[in-house]
């Protein structure tokens, strides 16, 4: 009977469990299990799995169903769902203590049809490999049809639905058709080649064409043609690892991810999902790293998994004008088989599994994401990008695993939920970019000045974290080196800083000392300004040599460096050409829009003209194509195609445009353009910045009596703070702040990295009053958190949970905070703090004794970290709430924490949540309950207390009643303890 209730009072949290990931996989697995055991017979089973109905309400007839059925129903129930959830997913809900030992229906089964339904759950996974060899076993005993086979093998069915249709359809044909399946399964599984492939060999045409392939690919991967202009650099020789990191934590990943884990299981989120996501902002590295993949799969020493690897880049798909079946796709975009096309062809459909596809930047494509179109036959002619949405969403070529690369603004929920994982690329570490540096400098004397230089400018050192900047920086050392006081500060100034590298690099003539250089070289960024204006207005990234002509670039502007021609594997088409990269594309249109004068009046204002996502950039795109002349059919089809995609490289622009326009840069500018139409332009610029940070303010509901005004900031808000910093002026930067009167200042998940941080600490030390700063689920890092300290003064709370900070960053960060008299919280959740920084918050303890409140859950403190911590909470008498959950302090950290905190008369809440605390510290902690006239929480989840230690918190609570709850679930508890725990005591939490 218990467990029939426990199946009720669950009920939201087994749906969601089941049906969240939004895959009916977990459903139909427990399905098999309770099949093959007797509990559901098959009339159950059919009128659970309604053809087009929705997941939940399947879900929710079964649970009907189970507690229909009794209580052995539902305890066979829970085991299956012990043994189909992973854990995480398991947390949320208790289980009743026998579930996992729930004995299996040994019954004999005298039919094969019986056998079929008893074995059905490792059936199904055997058969998901083999499902075309079984078939065909079917069709040659004439128990199957064709038409029988089309109907198993539906391409929208993934491969476990299509084994469990095919199971399905046997059972309806009899018993002597389940002896068939049955004998195929057995001669499988002793030949070897269901469990153990490694024998097995492709077709010659699949290898001969693997080989053709691979050299393809090599040829492609070895050169990092976008570095260096037009010089190449070997990929071995200068690539350096960025940072990879999981969107979703996950218990199972230890240490940094490698290359190979993006294909790999670590992190992954919707097992049915083929397709994972790396998310990275411009210029961080993205198509570096596929293309590093690309070469080592060439090799032999990566993904030697898959058999076959394609690459694609949706920079060049863009320009794809004709409807294409997927084999045009694979074959004309990367590689053509000499021969045996077809054969090659229906290799890669019945053997999903060997092949990835990657796909670099998604972003770039000029329709955003949409999974409203989709198609599933694979012979099936469409535009580019449906084949490209029906590929990710997983209709068409199910079983195939994707890559796809993309800035995080283009990745909306639309395609999140079609994901396997998403994986996120930070950058370059403070190491990555040491070992950068020296890998871009064969003189290791040269290197050393260049790191200095970088150690002596934390905003420089900040910037280079996008490996992007880092190349510009070690490529401009000469520069960088003799620019004394003039060192850069902006984005703006390193690109200016390239840019006036390659015009003394590449120019034949004598470069102009002094600010002239621009000047001389003025009509070459004119025509490249106008290339660019006109391709980011209508998502144009590569250009035909027509037109290059109509905006005037000219072979020796072509030669300067910035413009590179377009490689594809199988291009016929005649020359073509991109920039260097994306963001030097934006650099350029932000030039001509300062320098030129043809720009209209209006396109300062549109560009800074804040874009609600929703309507996918398109007014935004308009102010482009109303300044664009009509110059060719190509041009005008570009035009009215584009959209969501121009949006991030928009606000690019306008930041370039913000840093050009400060008055840095004014002598620059001086002979460029007339100074009024300038001073003009500055203005526009400083108005739009002014309003569209107000538009922000006035956005900002009235708080809920008793609490505080908050402001939960949206990435465009972001990017308004980095247009202001690259304008370099105090009195915007004041202006902007002037009118922000919250308490609490939410920027989470906004994408913030020390480039941000930089830009964040300019704007927000103009503050008039103290806020509380949460920055949580970013890219701050070290880096960033070195960044932030100017505008620590102005902050009373800094929240940095999921920030990737180590020791190093937050030992900066307390000896600045220590000096802030405002400053009282902390929360560094999920970083990786140790034992090293646990003096530190010590002494902060000893020090501040207005401090309010600690938090340090999910880092890797143990129970000496957790002794230096007891060392501060000793002398301190203001902390109200001390947060350890998930760290390794043990009983003995449990114990000293305690003592510390006997006698405390501040503090209200207090978590050890996940640290291993057992029977000793719970007896230590009960004396903070007996003695503690403050104590109102005390949670204790996921230890390993067992009845002794709830005796000692209980006789402790007997003597305080101002405590309001224990929390103990999760313990070395019985069941049966549990529920006469519970009713001794109300307030434990169980």
């Amino acid at each position: 009977m218990f467990v029939q209730e426990l199946v009720l009072r669950q009920r939201v949290e087994i749906l969601h469990a089941l049906c969240s990931s939004g895959s009916a996989e977990h459903l139909e697995q427990v399905l098999d299990i309770l099949l093959s055991q007797g509990e559901l017979i098959f009339e159950d089973y059919q009128n659970i799995q309604v053809p087009g109905r929705a997941l939940y309400t399947n879900a929710r007839q079964l649970l009907d169903l189970v507690h229909a059925k009794g209580g052995d129903t539902c305890a066979r129930f829970y085991a299956a769902l012990t043994q189909v959830l992973p854990e995480a997913q398991r947390a949320g809900f208790s289980f009743p203590g026998r579930c996992s030992n729930v004995e299996e229906n040994e019954e004999h089964q005298s039919t094969s049809t019986q056998t079929l339904l008893a074995q059905r759950p490792s059936l199904v996974s055997e058969l998901q490999g083999c499902i075309e060899d079984a078939l065909r076993a079917l069709v040659a005993s004439g128990h199957f049809t064709y038409a029988d086979c089309d109907e198993v093998r539906l391409p929208i069915h993934t491969p476990s639905q299509q084994a469990r249709h095919l199971l399905d359809h046997v059972r309806s044909k009899g018993e002597s058709a389940a002896t068939v399946v049955l004998q195929y399964i057995q001669q499988k599984r002793e030949s070897g080649s269901l469990l153990n492939q490694g024998n097995w060999t492709p077709p010659k045409e699949v290898l001969k064409y693997q080989k053709k392939l691979s050299s393809s690919v090599s040829a492609q991967s070895c050169f990092l043609r976008t570095y260096g202009g037009t010089s190449h650099m070997s990929l071995d020789d200068i690539y350096t690892e960025g940072q990879l990191e999981l969107a979703h934590n996950c218990e199972d990943v230890h240490g940094p991810l490698g290359l190979e884990d993006i294909v790999g299981t670590a992190g992954t989120v919707n097992s049915e999902a083929d397709t994972v996501l790396v998310s990275g902002d411009a210029g961080g590295g993205k198509s570096t790293l596929l293309q590093r993949l690309h070469l080592l799969w060439a090799r032999g020493a990566a993904l030697q998994d898959f058999l076959l690897l394609f690459p694609f880049s949706c920079r060049r798909l863009n320009s794809e004008q004709q409807e294409l079946s997927v084999q045009e796709l694979l074959f004309q975009h990367c590689c053509w088989p000499d021969r045996e096309q077809e054969e090659i062809f229906q290799f890669i459909l019945d053997h999903p599994h060997l092949i990835l596809f990657t796909f670099d930047g998604l972003d770039e494509l000029k329709q955003g994401f949409s999974d409203e179109h989709w198609l599933c036959c694979p012979t099936q002619r469409a535009p580019v990008h449906i084949l490209l949405f029906s590929l990710i969403q997983g209709s068409l070529m199910k079983g195939v695993r994707k890559v796809v690369t993309s800035r995080p603004e283009a990745v909306g929920p639309a395609l999140k939920k079609h994901l396997r994982k998403e994986v996120l690329l930070q950058g370059f570490s403070p190491s990555g970019i040491d070992c950068f540096v020296r890998k871009h400098h064969c003189d290791p004397t040269v290197a050393a000045k260049v790191l200095e230089s970088l150690q002596t400018n934390t905003t420089l050192l900040g910037l280079c974290h996008c490996p992007v900047l880092c190349w510009i920086v070690s490529q401009c050392h000469k520069e960088l080196l003799g620019c004394g006081e003039g060192s850069p500060q902006t984005i703006t100034d390193v690109y200016l800083m390239i840019l006036q590298h390659f015009f003394q690099h590449q120019s034949s003539l004598k470069s102009t000392t002094g600010s002239g250089w621009l000047q001389e070289h003025l009509n070459t960024v004119l025509h490249l300004g106008q290339l660019a204006f006109e391709g980011i207005g209508t998502s144009c990234y590569i250009f035909s040599g027509t037109y290059l002509e109509a905006c005037g670039v000219t072979e020796k502007d072509i030669c300067m460096g910035f413009l590179i021609q377009s490689k594809d594997m199988s291009s016929t088409h005649s020359q073509r050409f991109e920039f260097l990269h994306m963001i030097m594309q934006c650099f350029f249109a932000a030039l001509y829009i300062v320098l030129s004068n043809n720009t209209h009046s209006s396109t300062i204002p549109k560009l800074f003209e804040p874009h609600n996502m929703r309507e996918t950039g398109l007014r935004s795109s308009a102010c482009f194509r109303a300044c664009l002349p009509s110059t060719d059919q190509q041009g005008q089809a570009l035009k009215e195609e584009a959209t969501l995609s121009e949006t991030p490289n928009m606000q690019i622009t306008a930041t370039f445009v913000s840093g050009l326009l400060s008055q840095r840069h004014r002598s620059l500018r001086l002979h460029c353009c007339p100074s009024a139409v300038m001073e003009k332009r500055v203005r526009q610029v400083a108005r739009c910045l002014s309003k569209g940070m107000h538009k922000h303010f006035r956005s900002i509901p009235q708080p809920v009596e008793g609490e505080k005004k908050s402001m939960h900031a949206m990435p465009g808000f972001v990017w308004l703070i980095k247009c202001i910093y690259e304008m370099q002026d105090s009195r915007i930067a004041k202006d902007a702040m002037s009118k922000l009167e919250v308490d609490h200042l939410k920027l989470t998940y906004c994408n913030i990295g020390p480039v941000e941080c930089t830009a964040l600490a300019y704007v927000l030390q103009h503050l008039r009053n103290p806020i509380g700063l949460q920055l949580d689920n970013n890219s701050v890092g070290d880096v960033g958190v070195e960044q932030l300290l100017p505008c620590m003064h102005i902050c009373n709370s800094l929240y940095l949970r999921n920030n990737n900070i180590t020791d190093e960053g937050i030992c900066k960060l307390l000896a600045k905070v220590i000096q802030c008299d405002s400053f009282q919280k902390i929360a560094l959740f999920n970083n990786k703090l140790t034992d090293a920084c646990t003096q530190h918050f010590s002494h902060l303890l000893k020090t501040r004794q207005d401090f309010l409140s600690l938090r340090l859950g999910n880092n890797n403190i143990t129970e000496e970290g957790a002794k230096q911590l007891a060392e501060g909470l000793k002398h301190n008498h203001s902390l109200k709430y001390l947060g350890l959950w998930g760290n390794k302090i043990g009983d003995a950290g449990a114990v000293a924490i305690a003592s510390a905190l006997e006698s405390s008369t501040s503090l209200v809440w207090l978590s050890l949540v996940g640290n291993g605390v057992g029977r000793a510290g719970a007896r230590a902690l009960a004396n903070i309950i007996k003695n503690s006239t403050s104590l109102e929480e005390l949670w204790l989840t996921e230890n390993c207390i067992t009845r002794t230690g709830v005796e000692y918190l209980i006789q402790a609570l007997e003597h305080n009643t101002r405590v309001k709850s224990v929390w103990l679930r999760n313990n070395d508890l019985s069941l049966e303890e549990v529920e006469e725990l519970r009713q001794r005591e109300s307030r434990l939490i169980f």
